[in-house]
């Protein structure tokens, strides 16, 4: 694996860049042309033959009975909430932990975000203060699948069935990572995913899927994604324009048998940073009992947080915080209500966290880099 970046940083050090898809682009470069071309000369574009072939390859590869492509992993969920007619004036339930799109996915379908607070440790739903945050508006949960690892889904789906609520993941950040050894997205009725292309699994551009094991609601979300129509120019439902084009699905096919090998690097990658900075005064990622992490992202927890991003800047290191306000605390969503200190775990945790360079193509002297100027930084 190659160092990244060729410039010079302050210092006269190689800086390390918090991504890099052009070196992934280097190791896959003559298959994606060859995709892209095998498009070009059959002149479809759209709900072809590579959309229907990445499809069925991701249902299989994630033990999913059904994969309906779509255009972002925002309408992922906005389609999910629809087949489960979740609309104006329900409530539904998620975390203020997250990239906003989940969110803004229950505000598309006009629902109501319902946040309930993380735990410290895995900065994922705490599930225990679920069942508290259900009211009688309530139709749906959607547990984030944040950083590359899974919320813990037994208990979560066990309220979830004692009061009839569909359970839709958000898997945005968790592709191939397993929970009890199944798939993420294979525990709600429903499972969302983005391809947006820094994920673990990304296309060259936008791009979404549906997961579910149901025959009915993989039928209505099809419909959902292409006008509500089944059948061209009969409409049934009333729906939405979210199709996963056919570059973008011959780039993921392209790239789903890679992404076993790619998770095993950021697994690799996150034990070299963990080793590394087990005696400085970092909280560093913890992996939940049951589960296998693909760090999507690498985030550490900070006292001086702002101080230490600063001094990695000095030292050409990039990175990143993911993310620095709740969604709780935005400005788009002050009409739900909260103040600060509703959500007092979300609101310590997004002001310490900070995510390292992480990706498949990340060298071993680069990791090593990152984590000697974190140490400098403590020395």
């Amino acid at each position: 694996m190659s160092r990244t970046g060729a410039d010079t940083a302050p210092g006269g050090v190689r800086p390390v860049a918090f991504g890099n898809l052009a070196a992934e682009y280097s190791e896959i470069g003559r298959e994606v042309d060859a995709a892209i071309r095998r498009v070009l000369h059959r002149g479809w574009f759209i709900l072809g033959s590579e959309c229907d072939s990445f499809e069925r390859a991701f249902a299989g590869y994630l033990g999913a009975g059904h994969c309906i492509g779509c255009a972002s992993g925002t309408e992922a969920i906005a389609l999910a909430l629809m087949a489960c007619d979740v609309g104006p004036d329900a409530e539904v339930i998620t975390v203020a932990h997250t990239a906003v799109p989940t969110v803004s996915a229950i505000s598309m379908v006009g629902a109501r975000p319902v946040f309930v607070d993380v735990t410290p440790d895995t900065c994922l739903m705490d599930v225990s203060r679920v069942e508290a945050a259900i009211t009688s508006r309530t139709r749906a949960v959607v547990p984030v699948h944040l950083y590359g690892q899974c919320v813990d889904m037994d208990p979560l789906l066990a309220v979830a069935n004692r009061h009839h609520l569909p359970v839709i993941e958000d898997c945005a950040q968790a592709h191939g990572a397993t929970h009890r050894n199944r798939k993420a997205g294979t525990f709600g009725v429903l499972g969302s995913f983005s391809f947006y292309p820094s994920k673990n699994l990304g296309c060259y551009g936008d791009g979404g899927a549906v997961v579910t094991g149901s025959d009915a609601l993989a039928e209505k979300v099809t419909m959902l994604r292409n006008y509500g129509q089944r059948e061209r120019y009969h409409h049934e439902v009333i729906g939405i324009n979210s199709r996963l084009d056919e570059i973008q699905a011959a780039v993921l096919g392209v790239k789903l048998p890679h992404l076993d090998a790619w998770n095993d690097r950021r697994r690799a990658i996150g034990a070299r940073y963990t080793d590394g900075l087990k005696n400085q005064p970092v909280r560093c990622p913890e992996t939940a009992a049951h589960n296998s992490h693909v760090f999507h992202l690498y985030v550490i927890q900070s006292k001086e947080r702002d101080r230490l991003r600063a001094h990695l800047a000095e030292a050409g290191v990039q990175t990143q915080i993911h993310y620095p306000v709740p969604v709780h605390l935005q400005r788009a969503y002050a009409y739900l209500g909260y103040r600060p200190g509703d959500l007092p775990v979300t609101e310590r945790v997004a002001s310490g966290i900070l995510s390292l360079p992480t990706y498949p193509q990340l060298a071993d002297p680069d990791i090593d880099q990152v984590v000697s100027a974190i140490s400098r930084f403590y020395s």
